[in-house]
């Protein structure tokens, strides 16, 4: 498809300097400058009104599953859900397919399936699992954007847990690549210890699996990996963030000027663990969603810039895993579908709070971006870079049902909700990839 020459125009386009009218005009897929709203030239104009124009929504953590796992996701399916929720760029998480990204061959064999399927642009995390290290460098220089470990048990044979032993290394090894590091960051030591008394307790009430997964994971495993980029100097990031009583620590580490990042996800910001119905597996994830004082303490952080961004996490299976009809939590797998919603849940809540467009897309483009080493390139609306962009009704609300889901499998715990947001167009490099619940332009997506 020729990339076309034209102007989006807006009475509210959210730039860096905040927002304001204005007339962006593409050129060849990238911006070629952001005008004032009268000025237009001689080009074709669309006009989306005082609808508001975000940068394309760039998720750093999704899980896509493909080769070896398609049954759950794969790129066709989840690139298409993206770009109908206004996400123009994903990162595809190490690990679910088989092989998982951990040598050089399997990202070969990652990007060959990859090929040909995308409706957004994707990029890759590799990951670090024992007895790897040797692959690092060369996955780097394959154009994997940064590194994804477990401190606990990943659910996924193929895809083995670290600790400090191979930790330090790797984090030695990824300082001079100048890559991140993606933790998940639960140590199994509480978990057991919880796990002991639990023997016998009902396991589809929602609070067995939340007492299964007690804060102190998070906690200890943010101290070590806390005591690692201190000593090693790797930049480090939190993924899914889910405990408020670890919030100090991070804070703690910031505030040392250590390269130590976070993230939190859309569940985590959405729902409560008191209102989860028991036996409802969609809402099983790990770590697990947690009370309404713990979400509260999860959004002062993000205001306070101590969690830095929000990242769907989407990780999806086959209805069958979910264990839907027993309604046991301890035996479904644990993840969230939830990539095409990610937007509007969270602008759902984060306009209840007083937060503002330009927020969203602090945490949801800029910091993103600068996460996956596309800062200037992707998720923001300036001269130079690509024309991705979101047309945002953000009054509008929207109630979730299964038609309107393009995920693989229409199993989410968002089903029923009502979400204020919502996407009206996608723009991929200045081509509408969607548009109204559509997807408008296939495989347009390339992988970065």
């Amino acid at each position: 498809m020729t990339q076309p020459t034209f102007v989006l125009r807006s009475r509210r386009v959210v730039t860096p300097e905040g927002v304001r009218p204005a007339a962006v005009h593409v050129k060849g897929g990238v911006i070629d400058r952001v005008a004032a709203w009268e000025d237009v030239g001689a080009n074709s104009v669309e006009d989306v009104g005082d609808l508001a124009v975000l940068p394309g929504i760039v998720d750093t953590h999704v899980h896509l599953n493909e080769p070896g796992r398609t049954e759950w996701e794969g790129f066709a399916t989840a690139t298409r859900a993206a770009a109908v929720g206004g996400v123009t760029t994903l990162v595809d998480m190490p690990l679910n397919s088989i092989p998982p990204t951990t040598t050089r061959e399997a990202f070969a064999a990652k990007r060959a399936a990859a090929k040909g399927q995308c409706s957004v642009d994707v990029g890759f995390w590799g990951g670090v699992v024992p007895g790897n290290q040797r692959e690092l460098a060369g996955l780097v220089a394959d154009g994997v954007r940064g590194f994804k470990c477990f401190l606990v048990d990943s659910g996924v044979a193929e895809f083995g847990w670290v600790g400090e032993p191979e930790l330090a290394p790797a984090m030695q090894i990824l300082a001079g690549l100048d890559v991140p590091l993606l933790v998940h960051a639960e140590v199994a030591g509480p978990i057991d210890a919880a796990a002991e008394h639990l023997a016998g307790v009902d396991p589809t009430k929602y609070m067995t699996y939340l007492a299964s997964r007690p804060p102190a994971a998070e906690e200890e495993a943010i101290k070590l990996v806390t005591r690692l980029c201190r000593s090693t100097h790797a930049r480090t990031h939190i993924v899914h963030h889910s405990a408020a009583s670890a919030l100090g620590l991070l804070r703690e580490a910031k505030s040392e000027g250590l390269p130590l990042t976070a993230e939190t996800c859309p569940h985590y910001l959405h729902f409560a663990a008191e209102t989860i119905p028991d036996g409802a597996t969609a809402f099983k994830c790990a770590p697990p969603i947690r009370d309404a004082e713990n979400r509260e303490a999860l959004w002062r952080a993000l205001g306070e810039g101590v969690l830095e961004l929000v990242a769907s996490d989407h990780s999806p299976c086959s209805p069958n895993l979910k264990a839907m009809e027993q309604g046991d939590y301890m035996a479904a797998w644990g993840g969230i579908s939830g990539l095409q919603l990610a937007l509007p849940v969270v602008w759902t809540e984060a306009s209840k709070r007083g937060f503002e467009l330009a927020d969203i897309v602090r945490w949801m483009c800029t910091a993103t971006s600068r996460l996956a080493g596309l800062s200037g390139k992707k998720g923001v609306i300036a001269a130079g870079a690509d024309a991705d962009f979101v047309v945002f009704a953000d009054e509008e609300r929207t109630t979730v049902t299964p038609e309107l889901v393009h995920h693989r499998h229409k199993v989410t715990p968002y089903a029923g909700e009502s979400l204020r947001g919502a996407v009206h167009a996608t723009y991929l490099r200045g081509i509408k990839v969607a548009e109204r619940g559509r997807v408008t332009a296939n495989e347009q997506g390339v992988l970065v």
